[in-house]
């Protein structure tokens, strides 16, 4: 046995065959079933010329079939890529050229077009619908006797049906490692995507459960056995697949032997959400930052008694900041539940969360984290900042990080360095230690504005508006000015009954920050647009805000 994750899942299904393993509206599989769909799925994938190296693409919404892939994929060595199922034309096609894609996964709604763009790239993946074709995979012939397909290519250009039998053989006879890969491109934010590869074991270890704080420490593979819990979590997952955070906390809740809830609404319902807590006896809520717990929060406050939540215990919050008026709102309503703030990027892993419940003394301003081990601040001459110090620095990770950005070594030396011997993961967010040796983030150092030689954190203004009583949201950005080279701008959303008066929001801001970090034009807008990855839309925040200063001055 190894670190490989099919081999855990597998070690795992056989060890608690009958317990349920995954829950999608009418559909229920137990460990033994969702062992069998996977080996079977497996099977169909290697008809089709997957091997090991293959990129198998997934641009899917949350389903059984997500996690089915993923785990038949890496059963042969196969890698799985992550497909954002709402990229436009031009990013399809970055993604799967990037990745080079054999095959890929996607739904029937969005079939037209990733057919379209999959026939412009050069290695022209066969693409599978969900629903009665995805499924038909699982019923058909063994290996045996069915045929193959003649427009798939394999994972370095070449067609696999040039020499099935041996891709089947190849295939087969795959010896699964520690050190098989796993990719996962990021959203995008700072350009386009990369696709960020991890030894199996690294991100085990990093974002999957391995560096677990209670039981058995997981020194071997075995160990995973003794840390089956005997009161499984069933976590529900409001986050999407396609990103890490989701991703990371389904092979956490299925390498314990807990249950995976999944929503069957196509985009985000927080009232479905809340029906199935009730109906499936949710003890975990997966969600990304205040793009779902803000409207989360605001529907348990107007009608929360019409759920039974009882069987809550955490909502766990990655992937973008949870302000902390939200996470307050919602421990008022839930008391008895914890609230888990995390945070982790693609090229890190799991680094560093907070817990928070009703009750504990109030931590105002911007997002605050503990760190976990290997993880620290670096300065602008690569050395670990010391603890308290309030120096400003680069979040980093060292231990078990990436091997790199997927065929892009430029940007691999970049944000994988070697610092004095040891390889390191640099994050581009900002951070500084407080008193109390905890991370406060200050944002990613991109939307740093510089206003006459200061530096600004968008972040931290962004928190102080959030905790002004009228305000439901807020984004800070950076407009250009003749004079200072940028000004401070905040587009705002206020809550219902109340309306934007700025002088009264500069004065909150002003009792909280430096006056040159206070913003100078303040704007109402509808509502904040948000990337997938729950994360504000800075591009479209910058220009609105442009917009809005021409129009005051």
């Amino acid at each position: 046995m190894t670190f490989n994750l099919a081999d855990l899942f597998d070690r795992v299904a056989n060890t608690v065959p009958e317990r349920e393993a995954l829950v999608s509206g009418n559909s229920r599989f137990t460990y033994h079933q969702l062992h069998q769909r996977v080996e079977a799925l497996r099977m169909a994938l290697v008809e089709r010329g997957v091997h090991a190296g293959t990129r198998v693409g997934l641009a899917l919404r949350n389903s059984p079939a997500y996690l089915e892939v993923m785990l038949a994929a890496f059963g042969v060595g196969a890698i799985p890529v992550n497909v954002n199922y709402r990229y436009q034309e031009a990013e399809l096609e970055h993604i799967l050229s990037d990745s080079g894609a054999a095959i890929l996964f996607c739904e029937n709604t969005e079939y037209p077009l990733m057919s379209q763009v999959a026939k412009t790239v050069a290695t022209k993946p066969m693409v599978i619908t969900n629903g009665q074709e995805y499924e038909a995979l699982l019923t058909a012939p063994s290996l045996e006797n069915a045929g193959h397909s003649d427009n798939m290519a394999a994972s370095k250009g070449e067609h696999p049906q040039s020499n099935p039998t041996q891709h089947r053989h190849s295939a087969l006879a795959h010896q699964r490692s520690d050190n098989d890969l796993y990719i996962l491109y990021t959203g995008g934010t700072t350009g386009m995507p990369k696709g960020v590869m991890w030894y199996h074991k690294d991100i085990f270890y990093a974002a999957m459960g391995g560096n677990i704080r209670s039981g058995t420490p997981i020194v071997e593979p075995e160990d995973i056995l003794a840390n089956i819990s005997s009161n499984p979590i069933r976590t529900l997952f409001a986050a999407p697949f396609m990103h890490g955070t989701a991703q990371w906390m389904a092979f956490l809740t299925l390498l314990r032997g807990g249950t995976v809830l999944l929503s069957t609404q196509p985009s985000l319902d927080v009232a479905h959400l809340l029906d199935v807590v009730d109906a499936e006896a949710a003890s975990y809520l997966v969600v990304v930052g205040d793009a779902i717990a803000l409207p989360l929060s605001d529907l348990l406050q107007e009608r929360g008694d019409e759920w039974d939540l009882s069987t809550l215990t955490t909502m766990l919050s990655g992937g973008a900041v949870l302000s902390v008026p939200v996470r307050e709102a919602i421990l008022k309503v839930l008391p008895w539940i914890v609230v888990v703030d995390s945070y982790g990027t693609t090229e890190t892993g799991g680094q560093a969360s907070m817990v928070y419940a009703a009750g504990m003394p109030g931590v105002s301003g911007q997002s605050q984290f503990e760190l976990r081990p290997g993880s620290g601040l670096l300065n602008e001459r690569n050395e670990l900042i010391p603890a308290s110090s309030r120096e400003v620095g680069r979040v980093a990770r060292s231990g078990y990080i990436p091997i790199g950005y997927f065929q892009d070594d430029e940007a691999t030396q970049a944000t994988f360095p070697i610092i004095n011997g040891e390889r390191w993961a640099l994050t581009g967010d900002l951070a500084y230690m407080n008193e109390e040796n905890q991370m406060v983030l200050l944002g990613r150092g991109s939307t740093t504005i510089n206003s006459g030689g200061e530096k600004i954190y968008p972040g931290e203004i962004e928190a102080v508006l959030h905790a002004h009583p009228s305000v439901r949201d807020a984004v800070v950005v950076g407009v250009p000015d003749s004079r200072w080279g940028e000004q401070v701008a905040a587009l705002v959303v206020m809550r219902p009954g109340h309306e934007l008066e700025p002088t009264l929001l500069d004065e909150h801001c002003r009792a909280s920050l430096a006056d040159y970090k206070t913003p100078r034009v303040i704007s109402e807008v509808a509502a904040i647009r948000r990337l997938e990855s729950g994360k504000p839309d800075y591009q479209w925040a910058l220009q609105c805000a442009i917009t809005a200063a021409q129009t005051n001055s």
